[in-house]
């Protein structure tokens, strides 16, 4: 029987290897500026223009009718994904066509802050809360190997504008949605894993509660082929398997921190809910092992925001 709410205590630490492919490169604009000794006449949206790299960014940024705020007065700090980050998170400009202005909208202002914070500033963490824009928090750290914001790299720091800096990065980000359940919930892929925190629920352990709970938490969760291949044929299997087993599994998912990509070191062996621990290996693929697995899962999605923690998908159930 496994309580969630006794022993388990959040990580005192992790210790902070990037797995990012672009280390962090600390430099000032020379295009836009290029005596440092003279003040940056650009603003943020004349860099955004005037860079072919952020063409899509400056489609989203012009939708979103968001063109003239970032060209104002003020001191601003945006963390800018150029094209290379859409494509790599999957975003093209029928996506971006398809996308409410509202919604979008909503994404821009999460890569803002309302006053300028130049990288030596950035705190060090790790993942420290600071408040964007449009009212949620993004996570910040900053140690020997670069500058993070929600695990994802800073691939080149500290391009000053008229009227703040820029931040460029390796991935978009996008603000949580919900807690980790509802994230869940809304991912048709993780429907298995839905089921599978229902039914446990229904045992000693309410899964579905902690689950729901402030967090902060770190699930790696198992798509629906991954339920299937651990002998879970089909939701009306895992209706039918014994709660406190599937409670077991489960919590041996679970980290009690907030753990990005940018957290995971090459061979630690993290400690989950249940009391056992998960082997982290970084090579060409990033992969968790559980005790009883002959081979490691892969994780195929990472850094999936949510308001009590982050969600890393894997291709295998973890088995204790």
């Amino acid at each position: 029987m496994y309580y969630l709410n006794k022993i388990f205590k959040p990580l005192a630490k992790i210790s902070m290897v990037s797995v990012a492919l672009f280390s962090f490169v600390s430099c000032s604009d020379d295009d836009n500026n290029p005596n440092p000794q003279e003040p940056a006449t650009s603003t943020i949206t004349d860099i955004v223009v005037n860079n072919p790299n952020f063409s899509m960014l400056e489609a989203a940024v012009v939708k979103a009718g968001l063109a003239e705020t970032l060209a104002s007065n003020g001191s601003f700090t945006v963390f800018a994904p150029d094209n290379d980050a859409f494509a790599a998170s999957g975003i093209t400009s029928a996506t971006i066509d398809a996308m409410s202005v509202d919604d979008l909208t909503d994404i821009l202002l999460y890569h803002a802050l309302d006053s300028e914070v130049a990288a030596a500033n950035v705190p060090a963490g790790p993942n420290a809360a600071v408040g964007t824009i449009n009212g949620n928090s993004i996570y910040l750290t900053k140690n020997s190997s670069g500058v993070f914001v929600n695990g994802t790299s800073v691939k080149q720091a500290d391009v000053e504008a008229s009227n703040g800096v820029i931040h460029v990065i390796s991935s978009v980000l996008m603000p949580p949605s919900g807690t980790i359940v509802e994230t869940a919930q809304a991912n048709e892929n993780l429907s298995f894993l839905v089921a599978a925190v229902i039914r446990a629920s229904e045992g000693d352990t309410d899964v579905l509660g902690a689950l729901m709970s402030d967090g902060p938490l770190t699930v790696f969760a198992p798509t629906n082929q991954a339920f299937i291949a651990a002998g879970f044929p089909d939701i009306a299997s895992i209706q039918a398997a014994d709660p406190n087993t599937l409670t077991a599994i489960l919590t041996y998912h679970v980290i009690a921190a907030r753990a990005f990509s940018s957290d995971l070191v090459d061979g630690a062996n993290l400690p989950t809910l249940n009391a056992g621990t998960i082997e982290v290996a970084l090579g060409a693929t990033a992969t968790v092992k559980g005790d009883s697995n002959t081979t490691p899962s892969n994780i195929v999605a990472v850094n999936i925001l949510t308001t009590n923690g982050v969600v890393h998908v894997i291709d295998q159930v973890l088995l204790p």
